[in-house]
C-alpha cells in the first residue's frame, strides 16, 4: 500500500461515555512505517480480557462491511493482537488492547488505528465513527456491570454509625465512621446480602389519637408544636416517622366518645345525611396536614373502634355487635370518611375493618365482630362500596393480636373476601411474633402490617432492648410497618377514656407546669433507629441473625441503593462482630443491650 502524506493536526474530538473512563479521541498525526495512522482511543474500566475478545470478535465480524482501501494495524511490541480474528490486509480495522497494563490495572484501552489513502480528514470519521458507536453500544452494559463489581474501582465505602445505650446514657450518638476492608476478624459475622429481597417497607410510626392531638394542640405553644412535629416527622431534622394509624372517631385515648354520625337516642341515619368530620377539623386534621407537609411520604391507616351507636345492638359506642341492617350503612360510612379526609387534604393509604374485633371493652368504644361477620361485611358490602366509589385505599383485615390468628386465616381462606383484602393488620399484645411467619407461609401473597404495640409501665428492665427487639422481630417476620400506639401522652399517661391507664407515648408532654415541656421516651429512640434511616419503599434484605441473647439484626435496602443494618446486642456483655457485605468486612464492638444503626451507600464509585 502506498504511504500517504501526513495529514494536518486537528484538535482531538471527544465524546463523554458514562461507562468508560475517558472520551474517545482521535490524533491525526501519527505515522508507522511511513504510513499515516489515525488512531482512535477509548478506555473501558475495569480491564477485562473478556471485553478485549468481545471487541476483537465484533470488529472481525463487521470488517467486511467497510471499504477495502484502508486497513488497520499497530506495532505488536506494545499490544496484544488477536490475529486469528483478522485478515492481515485489506481490512479497515484492527482492535488491539494493552498488553501489560501494570501502571493502571483497571485499564482496558482499545485502540483503533486507521491507515488510509489521502482522502481528507473527514474520511477518518466517516470510516471509523460508525464502528466506534457500534462498539460502545456493544460494550457499555458489560463494562458497567464489571466496573460495579470490581473492588479495585471502588472508593472505600464510608459506613455511618449511630448508637444508643441506656447504660451509657446515649441516644442516637453518631460514632466515628467505618470502612470495609478485605480481611475478616475471627469474630461473629453478620452477612448482608442485598441480592435477596423480601417485603417492601411502608415505614415506622405511631397513632395520632384524639388524646395525642389534643395535647399537641392545647398544651403546647405554636412554636413548641412546630418543633415537636418536626422532631417526629422530618427526616432531616427529626426521625422521619412515615406511618400514622388514625382512629376513626373515639378510641380509648380520646377526650370524649364520638363518631362521625352521632344521633339522639332512638334515632337512626341509614343514609348518613348527618355524617361530618367537623370535630376532627378542630385539631386532628390541622396536625395531620402539618405532619404531611414535613413528610409527604407519610402513610395514614384509618381504624374504627366503633361505628355510630345506632348501628349496633347496644345502641351505644360501648359494647355491642353490628346490626344486620347496618352492614350497608357502615360500608357507606367508610366511603364517606375516606372521601371527606381526602377532600381535607389527608389521603388515606389503608383502612382496617375493626380495631380488635375479638375484644369488647366495657369502658371505651368497641365492637365485637366474628371472622364470619367480617367475611360477609368485606365481601358483600365494603369492597363493592370502595369499587363503586373509585376508592383505592387498601383494606386490611383482623387488627388484633398474634395469638388469635385463626381469625385472619378463616377470612383469607374465603377466596372472594381475600381477593379484596390487601393483607392482615396485627397487634403484639398476645402470643409471639412468629405468628406473622405462619400467616406469611399460608398466604404469601398477602401482606402483614404491625399496626399497634404500646409500651407502658408494665414493662420492666431494659426497655430500649425490648422495643428494638420488637422492630427487628416484626420486620424479620414480614411486617411492612411497625406502629406503636399514642404519639403523645402527658406525664400521667393521660388523657384517656378507659382501658390502658399506664400506656406510654412516643413523646411526653409534661403539662404539670407552664410552659409545658416535651421529652422523648424510649419509644422515640427505638423508632428513630429505623425510621430515620429506612425510607418508605425500602426492601428488607437478607441477613443472618444470632437470635435473642446474642446479636439480633435486620437489614434493608433503600430506593436510593443505600444499605441500613439495625443491630441489637441482647447479650449481657459487649460483643465485637464483623459486618460482611460483598466479600468485604468491617468490625464493630457493641455494648450490652445497646443498639446501633449502620448505613452505607452501595454504589459509591470514582468519578
Amino acid at each position: 500500500m502506498t504511504p500517504t502524506p501526513s495529514l494536518p493536526s486537528i484538535t482531538p474530538p471527544g465524546v463523554s461515555l458514562p461507562a468508560f473512563s475517558g472520551p474517545v479521541t482521535a490524533n491525526l498525526t501519527r505515522s508507522y512505517g511511513g504510513v499515516s495512522a489515525h488512531p482512535l482511543y477509548f478506555d473501558i474500566l475495569p480491564h477485562s480480557s473478556a471485553l478485549d475478545k468481545i471487541a476483537s470478535i465484533f470488529f472481525s465480524m463487521i470488517s467486511p462491511l467497510f471499504p477495502r482501501n484502508t486497513r488497520v494495524g499497530t506495532p505488536s511490541s506494545q499490544f496484544n493482537r488477536f490475529s486469528p480474528f483478522f485478515a492481515l490486509s485489506a481490512r479497515p480495522f484492527r482492535i488491539n488492547t494493552c498488553k501489560n497494563p501494570s501502571k493502571q490495572t483497571t485499564l482496558s484501552a482499545f485502540r483503533i488505528n486507521t491507515y488510509e489513502k489521502p482522502r481528507g480528514a473527514g474520511w477518518l470519521w466517516s470510516a471509523s465513527l460508525p464502528s466506534v458507536l457500534c462498539l460502545i453500544l456493544l460494550l457499555s452494559p458489560v463494562a458497567r456491570a464489571q466496573r460495579q463489581n470490581d473492588p479495585a474501582s471502588s472508593k472505600p465505602l464510608r459506613i455511618e454509625v449511630f448508637q444508643s445505650s441506656e447504660e451509657l446514657h446515649e441516644t442516637m450518638q453518631e460514632k466515628a465512621p467505618m470502612t470495609f476492608r478485605a480481611t475478616r476478624l475471627p469474630d461473629l459475622t453478620i452477612t448482608v446480602n442485598d441480592a435477596v429481597k423480601y417485603q417492601q417497607i411502608d415505614g415506622f410510626g405511631a397513632s395520632l389519637t384524639d388524646s395525642s392531638a389534643w395535647l399537641l394542640w392545647n398544651k403546647l405553644s405554636e412554636s413548641q408544636r412546630k418543633e415537636a412535629l418536626q422532631m417526629l416527622f422530618s427526616r432531616d431534622k427529626g426521625i422521619g416517622l412515615s406511618v400514622l394509624r388514625q382512629p376513626m372517631g373515639a378510641s380509648d385515648f380520646a377526650i370524649e366518645d364520638y363518631s362521625y354520625d352521632d344521633m339522639p337516642e332512638g334515632e337512626t341515619d341509614p343514609e348518613l345525611k348527618h355524617f361530618s368530620i367537623d370535630r376532627d377539623r378542630a385539631y386532628i386534621i390541622p396536625i395531620l396536614r402539618d405532619a404531611l407537609a414535613l413528610n409527604p411520604q407519610l402513610k395514614i391507616i384509618a381504624s374504627p373502634w366503633s361505628p355510630p351507636g345506632w348501628m349496633k345492638t347496644s345502641g351505644s359506642m360501648i359494647q355491642g355487635a353490628l346490626l344486620p341492617s347496618a352492614y350497608l350503612p357502615l360500608a357507606k360510612y367508610f366511603v364517606k370518611f375516606v372521601q371527606a379526609y381526602e377532600a381535607a387534604g389527608i389521603p388515606i393509604y389503608a383502612v382496617t375493618i375493626q380495631n380488635e374485633p375479638l375484644n369488647v371493652p366495657n369502658d371505651y368504644p368497641g365492637l365485637g365482630m366474628t371472622a364470619g361477620e367480617q367475611i360477609v361485611f368485606l365481601r358483600d358490602q365494603l369492597a363493592p362500596a370502595f369499587r363503586d366509589a373509585g376508592i383505592k385505599s387498601k383494606i386490611m383485615i383482623f387488627d388484633h393480636n398474634w395469638d388469635l390468628i385463626e381469625f385472619p386465616i378463616k377470612v383469607l381462606n374465603d377466596a372472594t373476601a381475600a381477593a379484596s383484602a390487601a393483607g392482615t393488620a396485627i397487634h403484639c399484645y398476645g402470643g409471639s411474633v412468629s405468628a406473622q411467619m405462619e400467616l406469611h407461609s399460608r398466604f404469601p401473597n398477602k401482606d402483614i402490617w404491625l399496626t399497634e404495640c404500646s409500651g407502658g409501665e408494665w414493662q420492666k428492665g431494659k426497655l430500649l432492648e425490648q422495643q428494638v427487639r420488637l422492630m427487628i422481630g416484626a420486620t424479620r417476620n414480614w411486617a411492612r410497618s411497625v406502629v406503636l400506639w399514642n404519639l403523645a401522652l402527658n406525664q400521667n399517661h393521660e388523657p384517656y377514656l378507659g382501658g390502658c391507664t399506664n400506656c406510654r407515648g412516643v413523646i411526653t408532654v409534661n403539662d404539670s407546669a407552664s410552659p409545658s415541656r416535651v421529652t422523648e421516651t424510649v419509644d422515640f429512640t427505638a423508632l428513630a433507629h429505623a425510621s430515620k434511616f429506612v425510607e418508605p419503599g425500602a426492601y428488607r434484605i437478607e441477613s443472618n441473625s444470632f437470635e435473642q441473647g446474642s446479636l439480633e439484626d435486620v437489614a434493608f435496602k433503600n430506593p436510593d441503593g443505600s444499605i441500613v443494618l439495625l443491630v441489637l446486642n441482647g447479650a449481657n456483655a459487649p460483643i465485637t462482630f464483623n459486618i460482611g457485605w460483598r466479600d468485604k468486612y468491617a468490625s464493630y464492638k457493641l455494648n450490652s443491650s445497646a443498639v446501633a444503626t449502620f448505613r452505607w451507600t452501595a454504589e459509591v464509585r470514582e468519578q
